[in-house]
């Protein structure tokens, strides 16, 4: 397919998603939302909404074009597309179009199993996209297994690559069942936040935001801050306090009153504002309801630590310049559930990955 015809589908298709709550004529979208919603309770109609019109505003021509115009040869017309398996996470909505885009833009052929927790949305906006250009239908396939246990599957034969994205302990399995064939397997990571006292309440208050989208559940939500040794974490509480509500969605509370009787039961420390818990921790991956944080000493400190938990990092919420080794994955406060097109979980190249198969 013409580059072309791919940068105007997906455009179209921007528009769509971008205006999706005042969208009556996508009946198929519309349904989708809310079967999503009823089957996922961490789905909530706002984060669907949320996560589709983010979709929206990546997808326009402009960001289209300064994205893949960093690639050689994404506007050759691929005339043996290859199948590419794609196992995607259902943590948030739609979480896995990103790899559905690159693929498809690298004029390829996707085979995607979708997340139980998310079986409803990617194949609605998938349909849209096919309304608006016939020829993807031929392009997406939605399959329920690759049968992995199988390492010689002759459907896994097919595949020219796969990419999955995972917990660590899949990811093993992943490396071993895909080992023969060119992959991307993605692991556990987590987001951080990093304060040094001279935020705005308003700073703090766009933190809550990459704390508390999506309940926290993405890999880009923060789920651990860095504070200077003395910081006063009543500053954090008094700005966060007008995302309260959240205590209100059932699976929220449920996960908040287990830990916090965990940590009673264990007569643990821990600060607590009625909707989410402060613990101090060395660890990266904090529960739904809790924020892990950590103080350092000095900057010196603070920056030997996270090189050293590099690995562990999908991105910092922070509004100063880091060092070269931390600042691309930097965003500003508010701004972690926000990526663009060319920021790759993981820090790997999808569509150079797609765009140099053999």
């Amino acid at each position: 397919m013409k580059l072309n015809k791919r940068i105007i589908a997906f455009t179209e298709l921007g528009k769509i998603l971008k205006d999706v709550r005042n969208s009556s004529t996508r009946s198929g979208l519309n349904l989708a939302i809310e079967n999503a919603s009823k089957a996922n309770k961490w789905f909530s109609k706002e984060n669907i909404f949320q996560s589709i019109e983010s979709l929206g505003e990546i997808l326009e021509k402009e960001k289209i074009n300064q994205w893949i115009s960093g690639y050689d040869h994404i506007d050759k017309e691929n005339k043996h597309p290859k199948k590419i398996g794609v196992i995607m996470a259902g943590n948030i909505p739609l979480v896995g179009f990103h790899d559905f885009l690159c693929v498809l833009m690298s004029d390829n052929c996707i085979s995607a199993k979708l997340s139980s927790g998310d079986l409803h949305l990617l194949p609605a906006v998938a349909k849209v996209l096919i309304e608006l250009e016939p020829g993807f239908k031929e392009r997406i396939l939605f399959v329920p297994t690759f049968n992995i246990s199988h390492s010689k599957s002759k459907e896994n034969d097919s595949i020219a690559a796969f990419i999955a994205t995972g917990s660590n302990n899949s990811a093993q399995h992943f490396d071993y069942y895909f080992r023969k064939h060119p992959h991307i397997i993605r692991r556990n990571r987590s987001s951080i936040g990093i304060l040094s006292g001279t935020e705005s309440e308003n700073d703090l208050k766009m933190l809550g935001n990459d704390i508390f989208q999506y309940f926290g559940m993405g890999c880009r939500n923060v789920s651990k801050i860095y504070i200077p040794e003395g910081y006063n974490l009543d500053k954090v509480f008094s700005s966060i306090v007008d995302f309260g509500d959240v205590i209100h969605h059932h699976k929220y509370a449920n996960n908040y009153n287990y830990y916090r009787s965990i940590y009673l039961l264990n007569t643990e420390k821990f600060l607590d504002n009625n909707f989410i818990m402060l613990k101090e921790s060395a660890g990266m991956a904090s529960p739904v309801g809790t924020l892990y944080y950590e103080q350092y000493k000095n900057e010196t400190d603070l920056y030997n630590i996270l090189n050293a938990l590099s690995e562990q990092i999908q991105c910092i919420s922070s509004n100063r310049s880091l060092p070269p080794s931390l600042e691309p994955i930097r965003v500003d406060f508010g701004k972690t559930q926000q990526p663009a097109l060319w920021d790759y979980a993981d820090g790997v190249d999808t569509m150079n990955f797609l765009l140099t198969l053999k």
